[in-house]
């Protein structure tokens, strides 16, 4: 299967607003693809698409709330109306809750799926008509919690497991029917977006993640090398990708690594902060990089050599050629 350069594409990019989809959007515009950006908040929207036209891009901005099936359906036809056609697309948006189960009122549990898993079940459903004429790609965004549970986002860690279920059935589906549409799932480590100051909290302190943070940036540069690259999943961060491996071979003691240090790595010391959610109606703050409690966002190793192959190859070559060099001043 080939896949057009960026370049050539419109993708859709749900969760568009702020975080991991405002930067991918921002980053595909760059690389010349129209962009179609859906999120629930209007202005929000309206204003990225303006910063994106201003630097040269080709930006179109359609609300939705990805847990409706009508307005999802609607933006899918709205974008193949306005753009002609949709080369990739992304399910991104998402909710996330900070408390322990027990505590978690079941109207927010099932409003946190209506999101994240049913929106990627809605956005997939709307876009696959679409991709399969022309061919295109279909990338859903799971989490490291897709393959680890985490304690104090035990609803979230379901919800990104039940796509991740939801991700790899699809694929074989559409393997079956030979149908031509790249279908690959992101599993992100902590990422550093405003995502713990939109999050629902329930619990005594102000809940956070256990670092480190990799920049939002990271994960738009998979997400668009899978728009060109059929792949069937990438992590992005090597801490997801140990920890993704540690759980599968190790998962009792995993889990008692998790209980044990819990409480120091998932909470603050600090009181929560009293401020909107976006559980039910979107919230501010619009952007990319968000508070990450102290520590530094910074930039994965692994992905950039996992979305750069002939860079990854040369570094092998260099440490085998330095091996062999080794060896045989070692041998005179």
């Amino acid at each position: 299967m080939k896949l057009k350069p960026i370049g050539e594409q419109v993708i859709v990019i749900t969760g568009a607003s702020s975080g991991i989809g405002r930067a991918t959007a921002i980053t595909a515009a760059a690389k010349g693809a129209t962009v179609v950006l859906a999120a629930r908040g209007a202005e929000a929207l309206d204003a990225l698409a303006s910063e994106i036209a201003v630097s040269g891009g080709r930006a179109i901005a359609i609300p939705c709330d990805v847990s409706d099936p009508a307005l999802i359906q609607h933006l899918a036809d709205e974008a193949v109306a306005r753009c002609g056609r949709i080369d990739t697309w992304v399910n991104n948006a998402g909710v996330a809750i900070a408390a322990r189960l027990e505590d978690l009122p079941l109207d927010d549990a099932r409003r946190l799926f209506d999101v994240n898993f049913w929106g990627v079940v809605n956005g997939s459903l709307a876009a696959l008509p679409h991709l399969e004429r022309q061919g295109g790609a279909l990338i859903n965004l799971g989490s490291f919690t897709s393959d680890v549970a985490a304690p104090y986002m035990g609803m979230y860690s379901a919800s990104k497991q039940a796509i991740k279920g939801y991700t790899d059935a699809l694929r074989i589906e559409v393997m079956m029917d030979r149908r031509p549409v790249s279908i690959t799932l992101i599993k992100p480590a902590p990422i550093a977006t405003p995502v713990l100051q939109h999050q629902r909290n329930l619990l005594d302190r102000q809940a956070t993640m256990p670092p480190p943070f990799y920049a939002p940036e990271d994960v738009a540069r998979t997400i668009l090398y899978a728009a060109e690259h059929p792949v069937r999943d990438l992590f992005v961060g090597g801490v997801a990708r140990f920890c993704s491996i540690f759980a599968q071979m190790l998962p009792g003691l995993a889990d008692a690594g998790a209980a044990l240090f819990a409480r120091q790595i998932f909470k603050t010391r600090n009181l929560p902060a009293e401020r909107p959610d976006n559980l039910y109606e979107p919230s501010a703050p619009a952007i990319v990089q968000g508070d990450t409690h102290g520590h530094v966002a910074r930039r994965s190793v692994y992905t950039a050599l996992r979305t750069r192959p002939r860079a990854s190859l040369a570094i092998v070559g260099v440490i085998a050629a330095a091996g062999l060099l080794r060896g045989f001043v070692r041998r005179r």
